[in-house]
């Protein structure tokens, strides 16, 4: 059984007839790459409003990015709702769209209170705060015990300073409170998955399908200096009691009709008992389910011995990131470590997707050279190639600056280029990652098709066409065939004043 959990400040309980309202929503922001396979679930805004159910109020999810609604829909939605509280949570490329999505409604009811929460405002929220009177309260980290002691707190007419975890504006004057830990065990968290509208979310990949998602672990240990999870997550790593994992999967799976889970963990792998066992669960359950999933290669490497697990378990769909050449680039025996992960991969028909950053301060023509010829090497099913994003609250961020060229955090999303290394054009990087994409489907394309008739190949054809077939991925590969003479140009008068 849940066991509530225990934090400072007084609990109000609420009959059903006088619970205030908390309305969870989404922001509309499109990146254009991640909807290109399916819809998904904001599985953090569930376990969020199971919190506000503890807390007493009632709460409701509106994941207006999944349905495709824009500010006039949001608009008739917060309308209807008349919430009393609106929440929503948001990365670096987002944040714009989530503070337009809480200043719509507190122009719709002015007395709406506003919590914001997620990755940018946790490190960013002095900016954040002052640059918009629409946000009332910003949680710091991890959400769900400071979001329902904050409702409690607000609920109860106490004093929010009381509340670890927050930020806010006081007589205009900013208030942070102190540290919250992290939660010593993620286990039994709150979910609210009723609140969810289950037709929202599919795979475009696999047909008839209803997809959901599930963790099984928080956190990372590592230091990549790219990825923004490892410093939310303070360098962490909590799991996941694996038999729980497996019967909220058979849960969902009977009760919401669900064939498709993306594993969200940053690094779900990191513990090979622990994940071994969790594999055994699941295969137990003899569920008939997709699994997708991230981890790193070395874990692959190691786990080569029980990869038929990972197949049996139904993971179909594994990303790693490999090092770039124009970064922290592998040696020679880190090449064939590399180049193994896709040689395992491929013998239990799981398909492997590469993930390649470009765009790093010191990129030049050859080390773009080098990585594309190390997607070759490796050889995985489907490749993608990211842009270097010198996140506002990083470690070194103030060094990078003279090398920004977008101050739109909406660009920040790893698809668009915002900084333009020392040798090279924004307008070049752009065009490599174009002609990476370009190249990497022309030569796969005939390798797709020969391949043996198995769900892999069909999943491979698929996701192709669907990649292949976006308009965003169109205009993006137009860009590089439209910028080619231009980026050459400014390659070579980049060489002719270096050798002045």
């Amino acid at each position: 059984m849940m066991q509530p959990i225990e934090f400072q400040g007084r609990c109000q309980i609420k009959t059903a007839g006088n619970r205030k309202k908390i309305l969870f929503v989404t922001p509309p922001y499109h990146s254009g790459v991640d909807e290109i396979a399916g819809r998904w679930i904001p599985l953090g805004l569930v376990y969020l409003a199971g919190a506000a159910r503890q807390a007493g109020l009632a709460a409701e999810i509106y994941d207006a990015m999944a349905k495709g609604d824009a500010y006039p829909e949001i608009e008739l939605r917060f309308r209807d709702a008349m919430a009393d509280y609106v929440a929503t949570s948001a990365i670096t490329a987002t944040i714009n769209e989530a503070i337009k999505t809480l200043e719509l409604a507190k122009r719709i009811k002015p007395d709406t209170i506003t919590i914001l929460g997620g990755v940018h405002p946790t490190f960013m929220y002095e900016e954040v705060l002052a640059d918009s009177s629409a946000v009332d309260y910003i949680v710091i980290g991890e959400g769900e015990v400071t979001v329902r002691h904050l409702l409690e707190t607000l609920e109860a007419g106490e004093n929010p300073e009381a509340v670890p975890g927050i930020a806010f504006r006081r007589d205009g004057t900013l208030v942070k409170t102190g540290r919250r830990p992290l939660m010593t065990t993620i286990d039994d968290l709150p979910a609210a998955w009723d609140l969810l509208e289950w037709g929202d979310y599919y795979s475009l990949v696999i047909p008839d399908s209803r997809m959901g998602a599930i963790s099984t672990s928080r956190g990372c240990c590592h230091d990549c200096t790219y990825c923004s999870q490892q410093k939310f997550w303070e360098q962490s790593w909590r799991a996941r009691d694996p038999q729980k994992v497996a019967d909220e999967l058979e849960y969902l799976h009977t009760t919401h009709g669900l064939t498709v889970f993306l594993i969200t963990d940053e690094y779900p792998t990191k513990n090979r008992e622990r994940w071994e066992a969790l594999l055994d669960a699941v295969i137990a359950k003899k569920l008939p389910v997709h699994l997708l999933m991230e981890t790193r290669s070395a874990d692959i490497i190691r786990d080569r011995d029980i990869i038929w697990k990972y197949r049996k378990a139904g993971i179909i769909y594994i990303s790693v990131g490999v090092a770039a050449a124009g970064q922290n680039a592998p040696d020679a025996q880190g090449l064939e470590d590399a180049k193994e992960v896709f040689d395992i991969l491929r013998e239990q028909e799981i398909v492997s997707e590469a993930s390649f950053m470009l765009g790093f301060p010191d990129e030049t023509s050859e080390s773009i050279k080098k990585t594309m010829q190390l997607v070759q090497h490796f050889n995985p099913d489907i490749a993608n190639f990211f842009t270097f994003i010198p996140w506002p609250y990083a470690e070194g961020y103030a060094g990078l600056k003279p090398l920004i060229r977008v101050d739109d955090y909406g660009k920040y999303n790893m698809v668009d280029p915002v900084l333009e290394p020392h040798n090279m054009s924004i307008l070049q990087i752009e065009v490599a990652i174009a002609d990476g994409y370009r190249r990497f489907y022309m030569g796969k394309i005939m390798e797709y098709m020969t391949m043996k008739a198995t769900f892999k190949r069909d999943y491979l054809m698929r996701i192709t066409k669907l990649f292949m077939g976006s308009s965003f991925v169109m205009k993006k590969l137009g860009i590089g065939i439209l910028g080619k003479i231009p980026a050459k140009m400014e390659e070579i008068r980049r060489g002719m004043s270096e050798r002045r």
